[in-house]
């Protein structure tokens, strides 16, 4: 069985293509002049020594609950720059006192008590892929330690619904074994984000997810049906409905609630037949301005690409997908029960309106482009790969937001020029990319990607000092401060300038009613009371 990495993204072992490597390290090189790179290597278990847990166990806990080393170790963080640099250099200083793997609802409720009843943090951990400080223990609380719960035994598929095309599924369940359990059914849930190997159906829920998938249902809340949760107050469990206009919904408060009113212990999800046909095209423009504007007539088209990802010429060279010279659009359909061809060429007329070109193979059902399939395999690849350009001594971190069309123009300047000037400042030069990763009819969903030279030692303060650069110029120019990444810790601050007064009170008072003592996640999403 393969283990996961403590320090950082994914499996231990994980073999880079050598190819990627060397067209990396080139690029580097050429970018920041460097001529010998030193490979920090990552800690070894051995030699870490954690704090010790501050706090005894009752026996009712003891059965499910560890303080094993590489457990700590392994929950310590998410998988943020700031979180793989830390585990890189050994800088495990406030891990979890225990974690715990309940196999019952009855065991989260246990866990809940004892944590209320003695003022104890309660971490959900979902599958730990965090990038916004959503799951690490709170620093300078007046908590006397913290529990991380951990759902891996809660994961199943306990029911399907055929006539209603749903299944009921629980929240420790990782994307690969939900995707294995439905397709006997000839199911799917058809959620596919970056992190889906490594990440969980509750943690999709708490973050309000983004999949693959470019159009129309885009987010995990469009598929969730009905949701349960185990509070400290008690359990909720939604109405199963396909549709309603009872007053707010349920369910839409609890996705998007970052573990800190509940644990999800299960959900009935709407799912959907396993497509049969696909076509995928890639379109290379002459500039980025025409690219863009084609991106807005497929997104008010009503075609619904699967796949519509704009990427610009520099991340699409470093990722094979380019030579550099043109920004490309991967464009891809999908369907379980007709054939994709017709709409593969509307989408691709409206290409060819602001010069789009592309191959002359004719899309047929499941025609495949090749260099769609190199992209998806850079993707897939794309964690390990900055866990490595990390232990090169790079920043490499991202941004990513939504913005109405007819400010993205304005917003996408002023995001680069605040960007490329806060990497000057930190000396040391670098630079910064751009793909959509999502089309609305009312705006795309820019993806950014910052690489910077680190000056060893202070790669974190430098990271800082850029992200509140951008972030602020984000929300100073309209755009949202995630799109699908959560809020987490390190959003905080900027989605307190992003939602109105009286929500943030709202949603402190469903906390204080579902979680009196505040035990949940404190300091995720809102203001803690015990920091």
């Amino acid at each position: 069985m393969k283990s996961r990495n403590f320090w950082g993204w994914g499996y231990e072992g994980f073999e880079l293509d050598k190819a990627v490597i060397d067209r990396f390290r080139n690029l580097l090189a050429a970018a920041f002049g460097i001529e010998q790179f030193n490979e920090r290597q990552p800690p070894s278990l051995k030699d870490l020594e954690l704090r010790s847990p501050r706090f005894p166990l009752p026996d009712v806990l003891k059965e499910f609950t560890t303080s094993a080393k590489f457990d700590r170790a392994s929950h310590s963080f998410g998988k943020s720059f700031r979180d793989v640099w830390r585990g890189i250099h050994g800088r495990f200083d406030n891990p979890p006192d225990y974690i715990a793997y309940p196999r019952s609802e009855e065991e989260i409720k246990n866990i809940l008590d004892f944590c209320s009843a003695s003022d104890i943090a309660a971490i959900p951990f979902g599958g730990g892929s965090s990038v916004t400080g959503g799951i690490e223990p709170p620093l300078n609380s007046s908590l006397n330690g913290t529990i991380t719960i951990d759902l891996k035994h809660l994961n199943e598929v306990l029911e399907v619904d055929h006539s209603s095309r749903t299944a009921r599924i629980q929240g420790g369940i990782y994307g690969p074994a939900l995707e294995k359990a439905l397709k006997p059914h000839g199911l799917t849930l058809r959620h596919f984000p970056q992190s889906f190997e490594f990440s969980t159906l509750g943690g999709w829920i708490a973050t309000r997810s983004g999949g693959h998938f470019a159009t129309l249902f885009t987010h995990i809340d469009e598929f969730v049906e009905s949701v349960r949760m185990v509070t400290p107050s008690g359990v909720m469990e939604t109405r199963r409905l396909p549709g309603s206009g009872a007053g707010p919904s349920e369910e839409r408060l609890l996705c998007g609630s970052e573990g800190i009113f509940g644990i999800i212990t299960e959900a009935w999800m709407r799912v959907q037949t396993i497509p049969r046909y696909k076509a995928t095209k890639t379109v290379a423009f002459n500039s980025w301005t025409s690219a863009v504007a084609c991106c807005r007539n497929i997104a008010q088209s009503g075609l619904f690409p699967a796949n519509a990802r704009l990427v610009d010429s520099v991340e699409a060279m470093s990722n094979g997908l380019g030579d550099g010279s043109s920004p490309i659009l991967i464009l891809g359909f999908e369907s379980h029960n007709h054939r994709v061809e017709f709409m593969m060429q509307e989408a691709l007329s409206i290409c060819k309106k602001y010069q789009g070109r592309w191959n002359n193979n004719s899309p047929s059902g499941n025609h495949r482009d090749e260099r769609a399939d190199n992209w998806r395999s850079a993707f897939l690849q794309a964690p390990y790969l900055r866990d490595y350009l990390i232990r090169l001594g790079c920043i490499i971190e991202t941004f990513e937001t939504a913005v109405t069309w007819d400010q993205f123009e304005d917003f996408h300047n002023e995001v680069l020029n605040a960007a490329n000037q806060a990497i000057q400042e930190i000396g040391g030069g670098g630079f910064i990319t751009c793909r959509f990763t999502h089309l609305y009819p009312d705006g795309p969903a820019p993806y950014y990607t910052v690489m910077a030279k680190g000056q060893t030692g202070n790669e974190i303060e430098q990271w800082d000092k850029i992200k509140n650069v951008v972030s602020e110029k984000i929300i100073e120019r309209g755009g949202t401060i995630t799109h699908h990444h959560a809020v987490g810790r390190d959003h905080q601050k900027f989605y307190k300038k992003q939602s109105t007064d009286l929500f943030k009170k709202s949603l402190i008072s469903i906390k204080k009613e579902l979680d009196p003592k505040g035990i949940l996640n404190p300091g995720v999403l809102i203001e803690s009371e015990h920091s």
